[in-house]
Parts: structure tokens; sequence; C-alpha cells
């Protein structure tokens, strides 16, 4: 019989060698060995794991197999942010792009690295000293969902890093995405069960990676392609984002075999039309290339934005634009009112879906293009992702159509607001309610259940389980969801309630100079408006719906239903030094765009206003200013150039002093 330390040397000898394996297979695409062999090996890995309990580890390769079912996806917040991508549409946008980046690092030209935008699922995988120990979602970007057990099951993921010389800790980040044939296979099985089949791969893989079930995820045909770090500790990182890809195959992580090196913008354009006439043969869906300036010290030098890095930038490829025909016209009601037209469609297939409606925007965008039942019109998905009519094929419109005229109030307006409120507080960026969709809440407001966000927190089991297509386990699921709602963020909970014209940044605004939601439903006008990026019109929305009773009502509510936010501290003083100044833009910039200005001066606590007045503090002066730039002169409000923003962005504590003594040290004579 084996002894246990002889088990142990065999069962590390064997997990090197799968690991091996699992290496050649999933990221060279170079086996060595049959499948036949490969699963041998791992059996008797098993069988020595079952005989001898504690030789088992977190990342061995039986973990693969799977679980016992998740109760739920906790939260998990990444070491270092996930940020998202700028888009460019069409060249002007990417050749505006290089421009920026060229003259901000005040080069001729710059190399990038050009690597396939996939259409999957982004995620942030986790190792310490090697071995993996946590896999999330991107989510909103500081804060994801733990998927560990389901992206353990994934084979392209190594659970062990391959180098010795693996970080102490390092944050892998990557898109996890399906292939045709796998899609294929998947949506056969599907099929063959009697299940629904999946729309598209990235629908199919989103849905597998979020199972509940790790046994169902390993099932999936995922993969994975690994495209840069995060948190790094104990290594010395690449100096280039062509090495830092070497670096991850080195480590044992899968990496596009696309990736490649470009220099300058002809070349980068000339890869770009050259990958977009292979897109169709590539064995799984690309919506673009993302292109990277090469050098890492230059990414830091370059930063960010926002949530969006300034050294890189998503060229997407031309929306595919189809035929079809306008069966109806409806008018939607959003959660503040406003009539949405939406055009009611012969099913197409655009960009990987079936598209049967799309919108029409407004009234006035409705009578430009004037859309007439009956037409037949030209589609696409915006971005690859909202479907919209292009145009209408005028040559092909039938006699007898008439201009659809646009209602001012429709049937149930009322209640179609309510239904489209209570959706915005369950979608994902605000509360996270999984499994609260669109048509859950209409029927739960359809049959009297749940009229306000407060409400959502009375639901019972029972209550749930009555409706229809609605099982004891599924609303089990669903009350398990609303109960794990309650634990959430101030800036969530701001975004979720409603207020007009409070989206997401206005919400993190918020919570940033206040810190609480007392101190924000307190706050007057005028001190709402000295928090960046807000106006006195959004001011007045504010303070309007913390004065209605009901919503004082709905608050109070939400705090016994055991509704809980994180609060903090408001934001010293000292972190926003430009706190307190209005500053206004106008002209145009060479080193950087006014969104991009506006959004670093508000980040340093400065209000960016859009007129001049005597309130203003400082008028910065762009080429072709116009009366902006001649009222801060009659008003003796001082005015600058492009080269003093720069130094105020550099130095904005310096700034502010000057700003204070009236900013003699702009660059333009006042």
């Amino acid at each position: 019989m084996t002894s246990e330390a002889e088990a142990a040397r065999r069962v590390e000898a064997l997990r090197r060698l799968i690991a091996h394996h699992d290496h050649r297979y999933y990221a060279l695409d170079a086996p060595e060995i049959s499948d036949a062999a490969y699963d041998d090996l791992l059996r008797e890995l098993s069988a020595l794991e079952t005989a001898y309990p504690a030789l088992v580890t977190e990342d061995s390769p039986t973990r693969r197999v799977g679980g016992a079912p998740l109760a739920a996806f906790s939260p998990l917040r990444h070491a270092r942010p996930m940020l998202s991508l700028g888009n460019a549409f069409d060249e002007a946008d990417f050749t505006d792009f290089d421009r920026r980046v060229r003259e901000r690092l005040q080069q001729d030209d710059v190399a990038y690295v050009a690597e396939t935008k996939l259409d999957g699922l982004a995620i942030n995988l986790t190792y310490r000293d090697g071995a993996l120990v946590s896999a999330a979602t991107r989510g909103d970007g500081e804060v994801g969902e733990d998927v560990t057990e389901n992206v353990r099951t994934i084979g392209a993921v190594p659970l062990r890093l391959s180098s010795r010389q693996a970080p102490a800790l390092i944050e892998v980040r990557g898109e996890i995405f399906m292939t045709h044939a796998g899609f294929h296979a998947l949506n056969e099985a599907q099929l063959a069960r009697g299940d629904k089949a999946f729309v598209n791969p990235r629908n199919a893989a989103a849905g597998s990676l979020r199972q509940l079930d790790p046994r169902i995820t390993r099932q999936r045909p995922l993969s994975i392609y690994c495209y840069g770090i995060g948190a790094v500790e104990g290594a010395v990182t690449p100096s280039t984002q062509f090495e830092l890809l070497a670096w991850l195959r080195e480590l044992g992580c899968r990496v596009s075999p696309e990736s490649t090196r470009v220099a300058g913008l002809s070349a980068a354009l000339e890869w770009y039309r050259a990958m977009e006439a292979r897109r169709a043969s590539l064995p799984y869906d690309i919506d673009g290339v993302v292109f990277k300036v090469d050098r890492l010290d230059w990414q830091e030098l370059l930063g960010q934005v926002a949530k969006a890095p300034r050294w890189a930038i998503a060229y997407k490829f031309k929306p595919e634009e189809r035929e079809t025909q306008v069966l109806a016209i409806d008018v939607q009601v959003g959660r503040t009112g406003a009539l949405t037209p939406v055009a009611r469609l012969q099913g197409v297939h655009v960009g990987g879906v079936t598209v049967t409606n799309a919108t029409l925007h407004n009234a006035d965008e409705l009578a430009r293009k004037d859309v007439r039942v009956g037409d037949t019109v030209i589609v696409r998905r915006a971005g690859d992702v909202i479907p919209e009519v292009v145009r209408v094929v005028l040559e092909k419109r039938p006699p007898g159509t008439e201009p659809f005229v646009m209602p001012t109030e429709v049937p149930d307006q009322l209640l179609a607001q309510r239904i489209q409120r209570l959706i915005h507080f369950a979608s994902r960026r605000a509360m996270d309610i999984e499994g609260l969709g669109d048509k859950l809440v209409e029927q739960l407001v359809r049959a009297g259940l749940v009229n306000d966000p407060g409400e959502i927190y009375r639901l019972r089991v029972e209550d749930l389980a009555a409706l229809e297509r609605m099982g004891e386990k599924s609303a089990e699921n669903l009350y398990a969801a609303i109960e794990r709602s309650k634990e959430t963020t101030l800036q969530r909970l701001l975004y979720g309630l409603g207020i007009r014209d409070v989206g997401e940044a206005t919400a993190r605004q918020l919570v940033t100079y206040f810190g609480s939601l007392d101190a924000v439903m307190q706050a007057s006008a005028a001190a709402l408006e000295e928090v960046p990026d807000i106006g006195p019109i959004v001011a007045a929305h504010i303070v309007q719906f913390f004065s209605d009773p009901a919503h004082l009502d709905l608050i109070e509510r939400l705090r016994a239903a055991g509704v809980r936010w994180t609060e903090f501290e408001p934001q010293p003083k000292a972190a926003l030094p430009l706190a307190g100044f209005t500053i206004v833009l106008t002209g145009a910039f060479s080193s950087l765009t006014r969104e991009e200005a506006t959004a670093r001066l508000q980040a340093l606590g400065a209000k960016v206003a859009g007129s001049v007045s005597k309130k203003t503090s400082l008028v910065i002066a762009g080429a072709d200013a116009g009366s902006k730039a001649d009222k801060a002169q009659a008003l003796g409000i001082p005015l600058a150039d492009e080269a003093r923003l720069l130094q105020i962005l550099a130095d904005p504590t310096a700034a502010a002093v000057t700003l204070g003594a009236g900013d003699q040290s702009s660059g333009v004579t006042t």
C-alpha cells in the first residue's frame, strides 16, 4: 500500500504534469497527449486525494469538477480598479486619439499594441504565490462579483501559474468568452434537452459564468484570453505592453495570438482594416480593436479620466445594418414620465441578436426621420448594443402611409412610470436585485404587491411564488436576492432613487462631497451647487426630491426594512484644492478635450460652469474663443490660456492660492 509520503510525492508530480499539459492544450494549442491519457492522469490524482484528504489543496486540478451550488455571489473588491475603455467609432475619432497621445507625450510617433476586442465578459483573476485565490467580474470597476468557484472549472484558466518566478501577488485581467464552435455545440445540447437556445456567444458566456451551480459552468465551453494586470507584489514587471503579454504567456496564461505591436498611426489603421476584413473568419466574436500605448511608463504618464485610461482606446467596427419593416410604433413611458417612441419591427438578425424593437429616441428625431408604420427601414445596433432605426428606405414606402403623431400622454402613464421607476431601482448599477427584471416588476405592480421601492422589501416568498411562471425555488432565489440588496452603498442608493438628472457620476460626487444621506437630504441648493458637476438645475431637482414628504417617507421605510448603506466622512477640503472656485472653459484646446479638462477640474473640486457670471473665478480660453472671453473681460474676470490650464492641473494647490488672489498669473492679459 502506498504510504502518505509516497502519495504526496506522486500527487505533486501529477499536478505538475497536468498543469504542463493544461498549458500545452489551452495556452499553446499544442497538446502532447491524447484526451484519454490526460483523463487517466486526472483520475489517478483524484483517487490519491480521496485516499489522502490531507493532500487536497485549493489549486489542485481536481477542483475544476465544481462543488456544491452557491447560495449567491458575494461582492469582491479589486486591489486596483478595472478601467473601462473609451471608444472610437471612425477613423477621425482614432486619429484624434493618436494626436492627443502624441501631443501629451511630445512625440512624433507612438508605438501601440493592437489587440482584438473580444465580445465576452471581463474577469479579474487574483493569484497569491502562484495559486489562484479569487476571481471577480468587473462590476462597477471597483467591486465585482465573486465567481471564483465557477472560474475554477474553466480549463483555460490556470489554477497555478507555471513560472517559478510567479509574483507574491498578481491580478491578471482577461476576457472570458465562448468560441463559435463551443456556442453551437452548447445550443445543440440545450435544444436536445428541450431547453431554450442562447441568443449569442456573449450571452451564453455571461450566463454560464454566473451560474449558481459550478457543475453547470463546468459543462459550458468557456475560454479566456488575458490582456493585462492590476496589482502586483514581489515582481519586476515588464516595461512594455507587448512584453507584458509575453510575460503572461510565460506565467501560463492564455493570450490572444492576434496581438501585435504597430508603429504609428498609419500602421495602426492598416492593422485595424485588416482585422475588420478577417473578423468573420475568426473562431470567436470580436467587435473592434483595442489599441494601447506600448510603453508602460508612458501609460502611467498619460493617466486616466474618470474610469477610462488616456493611453488606450477601443476602435469599434462599423455597426452591422439590416433592412426590415416597421409593424407598429409604440410610446414608452420612462421613470420621470418622459415619452419615447419605439418602432416594433419584423424580426431581423443584427450583430448577433434578433432585433424586434428599435428606439426612435424622441419626438424631434421621429419627425426628422419621418418613420411611419409600414415603412421599410435600415436598423443597426448602436455601439453593437442598442437597436436603432438609421433611416427610411423611401423608395419602398407603401402608398397611404401617414406621419406618426406623438401623443402628449398615454393610457396608464402613471402606472407605466411607476413600473419604470422600480425597474431602475432594481437595476444592476443601482440596488442590483438579481432576477427582478422588467416583466416581473410589471407583474408585481399590476398585482398590487409593489407600488414603490420600499414595498419590494415587504415581499414574502409566498407572494413571489404566487406569481405567474414563478416556482417555489425561483421565488426563494428572488427573495434571497432582495435580502442581499439590503447591503449596498450610498452611491447605488442615490442613483437607484431615480432623482431627476442624478446619474452614477453625480451620485458619486454627492457621496464624495457630503458623505452621508442625511447631509445630502439637508443640503441647500447653494451647497449642492458647490459640488463639482452640479449646476442650478440639478441642485433644484435634488432639493425638490428631498422636499417631497412621499420621498422622505420612502427613505424611512427603506431604513426600517433593514436597507443599509456605507457612509463616509465628507471629502476634506485639502483633497479638493479647487473647491469653491467656478471655472468656465471656452474655445478649443490642443492638449486635451474640453470634456477631459472639465472632468479633471471637477475631480479637484472646481465647479465648471457653462456661462460667465460675476461668480466666475476664472475663464480659460482656448483657440477660437468667443463671447465668453469677451464677457470675462467686460466683467473684469481673470482670463487664462491653455498653458495656464495645464499649470493648474499640474499643481492645483498652488493654483488655488493664485485663484484666490485673482489669478494674476494667467497667460492672457485681462
